[in-house]
């Protein structure tokens, strides 16, 4: 299977989770996840009263200049860890 189809595969999979992860878990997923697909921040900054779009950018813009295969195989790592604690 391919690191793409994989990558599609897994961030579908995590959606269905039985629990909810932490809210770090879910930062840590949305960064690797824009990375891999985008690649670098594209976006500006929100402003400081959108705390969730802040933190949003931020677990993104933590990932600049990693590659998208990279992110990817993060991603799907993070992704297998979080689906084996919460379940399916």
């Amino acid at each position: 299977m391919s690191l793409q189809v994989e990558f599609e595969k897994i961030a579908g999979d995590v959606k269905t989770v039985k629990t909810r992860p932490s809210d770090q878990e879910l930062l840590d997923l949305y960064g690797l996840y824009k990375q891999g697909l985008v690649g670098d921040i594209n976006t500006e900054k929100p402003g400081m009263l959108d705390m969730k779009g802040k933190a949003k950018w931020d677990a993104w813009n933590s990932r600049k200049g990693m590659s998208k295969d990279d992110a990817m195989s993060a991603y799907i790592t993070l992704a297998k860890e979080i689906i084996s604690k919460y379940g399916m």
